[in-house]
């Protein structure tokens, strides 16, 4: 029987089409739908004041962030906005598009941007622990240093900024978003503190650690509690990424860490995180390094010997300030 070349170049062209069908559909499978978007209004942990920890994080299809600390606000958010991730001016980001702040502890890199823009701010909330919001109150917002916008302290209360404080692991809403956030106790130079913020929205989770320093070497079980509570999240997949510090080359003396992590340290730490999930959940999880102290031009470094270490797989993010991420 002779078929028609008709009939055979429908038949091709019939196949080809569902060829093309099924890799869009295999394609869109494969890569599921970014959950959260980070914007870094700084990335660095001293020395540049033009460019300090402090991170806009909000679901993908919403314009409610929450900023997890504050060192640079202004001109983070001018960088974006050149940048295009923004296309309304500064001033309508930091006073309409930041619902709040997640400080993490109370050293200037982390909260000096808060405090220098404060008398051009929206009244919004800070939330954190409350070792965190006794220094903000005593120490900062006080009108010996500056004026008091926080929501006690010393007379007069101006009452822009409202302070909640956090109790460790109890799921806080986050006003005016959708998202809630878990605050877990970190060791920062033992005895003193820092935060991780898990904050979820969905079913959907991002972690974000201010400053800390390795168990082994703070002589704590922190990090280690923490790694227990989110192994599940990341072997189900609804973790959709880690921010977390890596100050020094790992040159630097244990003694100048001062609750510091290094690239060895952070490796150290993920290989504790990795047997509580599996080495495999651990492949291409994004892990975000932030904190970079600009001293000493280590930068490169750093990243050489991140890459170099990274023997679970896990999907090394540098952040550049200004610069749009997606999880």
């Amino acid at each position: 029987m002779i078929i028609p070349i008709k009939v055979i170049f429908g038949f091709m062209k019939k196949l080809f089409t569902a060829i093309i069908l099924c890799l869009i559909v295999s394609s869109t499978f494969a890569q599921p739908k970014p959950a959260f978007k980070v914007v870094p209004l700084g990335v660095y942990g001293g020395s540049d004041e033009s460019n300090l920890s402090a991170y806009m994080l909000a679901p993908v299809s919403s314009n409610a962030y929450i900023c997890l600390d504050a060192g640079t606000l202004h001109a983070g958010i001018e960088k974006a906005v050149s940048n295009r991730v923004f296309t309304v001016p500064a001033d309508t980001i930091l006073k309409r598009y930041i619902k709040g702040y997640c400080i993490s502890h109370p050293h200037l890199d982390h909260l000096a941007g808060m405090v220098i823009n404060s008398p051009d701010d929206a009244p919004k909330n800070i939330y954190a622990l409350p070792y965190t919001i006794g220094v903000l109150r005593d120490n900062y917002f006080t009108w010996k240093s500056w004026a008091n916008f926080g929501s006690e302290g010393d007379k007069p209360v101006l009452n822009k900024y409202h302070y909640i404080p956090l109790v460790p692991s109890a799921k806080t809403s986050l006003e005016n978003t959708t998202m809630t956030a878990q605050a877990f106790v970190l060791s920062h130079g033992n005895p003193y503190e820092s935060t991780a913020f898990l904050v979820a929205n969905n079913g959907n989770y991002m972690l974000y650690l201010g400053d800390t320093g390795a168990d082994e070497i703070e002589k704590s079980t922190r990090l280690h509690e923490l790694w227990q509570y989110i192994a599940p999240l990341i072997k189900n997949h609804t973790l959709k990424g880690m921010m977390i510090e890596v100050s020094f080359p790992d040159e630097q003396p244990v003694k100048l860490l001062f609750g510091h992590l290094t690239p060895h340290l952070l490796m150290q730490e993920m290989t504790t995180l990795g047997k509580l999930t599996g080495t495999e959940a651990m492949r291409n999880f994004p892990v975000v390094i932030t904190h970079i102290k600009p001293a000493g031009h280590h930068e490169a470094e750093i990243k050489k010997q991140l890459i170099t270490q990274n023997a679970l797989g896990l999907k090394l993010v540098m952040p550049v300030q200004g610069k749009l991420l997606e999880f």
